[in-house]
């Protein structure tokens, strides 16, 4: 059967390599679990890092997968190829197989050469091949076992076959698979065209064998310090829009299945005939890719917004809405060619079609937002590129760049787009000088980040387990019984290094055989307590698991002085623990009444659970109101007093997952699972996926009180919320305050209301009075100013001190009425901080003159900044002393830009 549609490649693949004993494994989020570095997954070996490492062990020695990518930053930063480019994408599908020790370079190339030729019907004479130039292995594999005319396999340098991890570490060679695209240029062609990198090939699937360990850095690739590995490893990857292109011969990705429909389903909304959408063809391509990259992002929990993950859905929004523009949308649409990605990748990716109403409200929210700041930061974009064009100047300014971004809310990218389109470069550096200043940024990292500590910690588990000091799971790991367990230390760190004893004072991590100390996960805090041993004691302070297996103990020795091979006592604070609990049952129950009361589009985004307090990230688009959190307080008041009980149940997950559990946002599970259920007489509340501790019976919770709610950024909101002892505490001072107040009012509790109003009506007019007698000062000294002549315009330039923005904003209205044509700068010193008003005719903003231009430059001279209409304008600045110079220069710039 010949293949032809994405969903046919896609099965195709996987359904080979499971023939072949490989494991299917699901994509993982677009979220790497686990892993900082990482702005996205951009690969489908990232699910896999541990495991190549050697810090974690699956019961499978083969996978394979379709992984979601995304590549927009770092070295992948393929966003502004987006459009022009017939194959670059943001958002992409991997498919992959690996071996973690099983097969290597024989079976690896013989799978590929095998998929591409009889699953997918490639012609063998389409077909090139590279490998490393030291690799005569895979050479001899292609050439003798595959029987691949050597004149199709070119031996390449380390620029394009050769993968590291860092300067020292995993390392070993890769054979790329190229499809021919001009065959009549003969096969003699074929090596010269490699090595040269020129658009004869396309290159659709990279094996890396990760065969060595390399012991120094060795920038000359002279192979000198590069050591076999134990286990070696394949990882392998191909694009599956590219290959799909190939099979279905046709030149662009975007003319595949996977596109098509999307492009189809825009060009239905804009009339356009087939002629005129591939005159248009970039924003389409465009449009496409980015709703696609918008609606998987947003499934898997990355919202709009300003920093981060988030700032990259907000682009790819931002920037097709942008695009859109250029094709006749002028009103929000993206969510209906969300509608056609649902379609086409709902069916394997079933998550984007469960979420696909809340997927298009937030789209089109951040759209409408969006098109609330497109005009005016264009607008103001395209007068500073008139005066650069003016000025024969090339390139925008890095800190009107910044204005633009920070103050109007214009993408960087928008920026960029919109000036090279007319022919102007960005001072991309200057940019970066000025974010500095304001912000600090995050980027992505590498999908394999060196290794420091992790070495150390490996080494010693390896160490433990062969001295039968532990089982080959590593330290057994139980907080979910007792809190205290007796047992030996059997490993001690002080400073980064393995020891055999510590002094009073010393700070150290411990290793015990067992341990009943929590490790934080799932928002639930580590344990802190004692372990102590004959005549000495250590405070733990915090608990973690550096690698699978191994559980260290952080703190300071106390008292004594603890030696490897101690007994030892290990003790959990248990009130802190209860306290902890308490909490964490309550989130649970906090996040069932949240979707009972606002719906079941509520999901967690994140979440808190500390011994004095719990905190809920939620998927919400709007503020929760009073009454709704009332509502909310109550129901999970009235389960806590039902006494329900709390089961902890651990089970296969897919079968956890069939039973209505749910799992919550930026998880990674295993495919074993706990299960955490609230319910009573067969009646269930909750029911989550938790390796967390939990109460047994929720009456143990005490009260539960919600003590704030608010936004965390679009589309997420956050209560926080306090039980047991800390909601008693809290009642208490409150009662407290309310007393004191009632005191200072002069009245009871019960009246302070009453009497706070009253008083806030005695101020309301006050500062009404305050306000009519500040509006009658500044007209008469309005009236005591007098106009000049800057050539031959009327001018009038004075400083007001003690005068708000809208009294300055009433003086300009005086002015017009006094004075048909003229300008005036006015300026004000409040609390310390200079102001700046600029109001222009509109007759001599015809003339030169533009008040948001003139307000900039005097701004910048009080160490501020502004902007605004060509006819009014106004700025703040930090440095008052240098208000009346500010001023002086007006006049200096009126005559400037005056062309009358």
């Amino acid at each position: 059967m010949k293949l032809t549609t994405s969903a046919e490649v896609r099965q195709a693949f996987l359904d080979f390599f499971e023939e072949h004993q490989h494991r299917p494994i699901a994509s993982s989020s677009l979220v790497p679990g686990n892993d900082p570095t990482l702005l996205f997954t951009n690969s489908g070996m990232v699910q896999f890092k541990d495991v190549f490492l050697g810090l974690d062990k699956r019961d499978y020695r083969r996978a394979t997968t379709s992984q979601k990518c995304m590549r927009v930053s770092g070295k992948h930063n393929d966003i502004e190829e987006v459009g022009p480019s017939l194959r670059h994408h943001t958002f992409f599908e991997m498919l992959g197989n690996f071996s973690f020790g099983d097969y290597f370079k024989r079976d690896a190339i013989k799978f590929a050469y095998t998929l591409l030729t009889e699953v997918y019907g490639l012609p063998k004479d389409r077909l090139a091949f590279t490998v490393y130039r030291n690799d005569d292995e895979a050479f001899k594999i292609w050439t003798e076992e595959m029987g691949v005319d050597p004149k199709r396999v070119a031996r390449l340098g380390p620029k394009t076959n050769f993968w590291q991890m860092a300067e020292t570490g995993p390392c070993g060679p890769t054979s790329e698979l190229h499809w021919d695209k001009y065959p009549e240029r003969g096969i003699d062609n074929i090596v010269p065209s490699l090595e040269a990198e020129d658009d004869r090939f396309l290159e659709l699937w990279n094996l890396v064998f990760m065969q060595f360990n390399r012991t120094q850095d060795d920038p000359q690739h002279t192979g000198k310090f590069d050591v076999p590995l134990p286990a070696p490893g394949v990882d392998t990857g191909m694009g599956l829009e590219r290959v799909l292109s190939v099979i279905n011969g046709v030149r662009s990705n975007y003319e595949t299945d996977l596109f098509m429909p999307i492009i189809q389903k825009t060009q239905a909304m804009t009339g356009h005939s087939d002629a005129e959408r591939d005159a248009n063809i970039i924003p389409y391509r465009v449009i496409a890719d980015h709703v696609r990259a918008a609606v998987f992002l947003i499934a898997d929990g990355v919202l709009p917004g300003a920093k981060g993950r988030d700032s990259v859905c907000r682009l790819v929004i931002r920037r097709a809405a942008r695009f859109g523009t250029k094709i006749g949308f002028h009103q929000p649409f993206l969510a209906e060619v969300a509608d056609a990605v649902i379609e086409v990748m709902g069916t394997h990716y079933t998550d984007i079609a469960e979420r696909a109403t809340a997927i298009k409200k937030i789209i089109t929210q951040e759209e409408i937002r969006f098109r609330r700041t497109l005009d005016r930061g264009l607008s103001e974009l395209d007068a500073e590129l008139d005066i650069l064009a003016k000025e024969n100047r090339k390139e925008l300014p890095g800190r009107v760049a910044f204005y633009l971004k920070a103050t109007l809310g214009l993408p960087m990218q928008v920026i960029k787009d919109v000036a090279e389109e007319r022919g102007f470069s960005v001072d991309m550096q200057g940019f970066s000088e000025e974010e500095a200043k304001h912000t600090e940024v995050s980027g992505g990292g590498q999908a394999m980040g060196e290794i420091t500590t992790a070495e150390l910690f490996t080494e010693t588990l390896a160490q433990l387990k062969a001295a039968k000091l532990v089982g080959e799971n590593g330290v057994a790991y139980n907080p979910y019984g007792t809190t205290q367990v007796s047992d030996r230390v059997i490993a001690l760190f002080r400073d980064g290094k393995r020891v055999e004893s510590a002094l009073t004072g010393d700070k150290v991590e411990v290793v015990l055989g067992k341990t009943p100390f929590y490790v934080e996960a799932g928002g639930q805090v580590s344990d802190t307590g004692t372990i102590s041993g004959n005549g000495w004691v250590i405070e733990v302070e915090d608990t973690k698991r550096p690698i699978g297996g191994l559980i260290v103990h952080s703190g300071e020795v106390v008292e004594g002085t603890p030696q490897d091979g101690d007994e030892a006592i290990a003790q959990v604070d248990d009130s802190r623990r209860a306290d902890i609990t308490r909490n964490h049952t309550g989130t649970h129950l906090l996040h069932a009444a949240l979707r009972d009361r606002l719906g079941t589009h509520v999901q967690q985004r994140g979440s808190l659970v500390a011994p004095d307090r719990l905190r809920f990230d939620f998927a919400h688009d709007q503020k929760v109101s009073d009454s709704e959190l009332y509502d909310i307080e109550t129901a999970v008041n009235e389960i806590i007093l039902a006494n329900y009980g709390v089961t902890a149940q651990e089970k296969a997950l897919a079968e956890a997952r069939a039973d209505g559990a749910m799992a919550l946002f930026g998880e990674k599970y295993g495919e074993r699972v706990r299960t955490i259920s609230i319910s009573k007489n067969g009646s269930r509340y909750s029911y989550e996926l938790c390796g967390g501790v939990h109460v047994a019976e929720t009456a143990e919770i005490g009260t539960f009180l919600i003590v704030s709610e608010g936004s965390v950024s679009a589309g997420i909101r956050r209560v926080e919320a306090l039980t047991g002892r800390g909601a008693v505490q809290y009642m208490r001072e409150q009662l407290g305050t309310l007393w004191g107040v009632a005191q200072q009012l002069g009245t009871t509790p019960e009246q302070s209301g009453q009497r706070i109003h009253a008083l806030q009506d005695e101020l309301a007019g006050a500062r009404k009075h305050i306000a009519q007698l500040q509006r009658e000062i500044a007209r008469s000294r309005f009236e005591a100013l007098q106009a000049e002549q800057i050539k031959g315009i009327t001018a009038l330039i004075a400083q007001m001190d003690g005068m708000s923005m809208d009294n300055l904003r009433e003086v300009s209205d005086w002015f017009r009425n006094r004075h048909s044509s003229g300008v005036l700068v006015v300026g004000s010193i409040v609390d310390d901080k200079p102001q700046l008003l600029v109001s222009v005719s509109d007759d001599l903003t015809k003339k030169g003159l533009h008040a948001g231009n003139i307000v900039k430059e005097l701004a910048a001279l009080v160490g501020g900044g502004g902007g605004g209409r060509p006819n009014l304008a106004q700025a703040g600045g930090k440095d008052s002393s240098k208000l009346p110079a500010a001023l002086e220069n007006a006049r200096d710039l009126i005559s400037k830009y005056y062309a009358g």
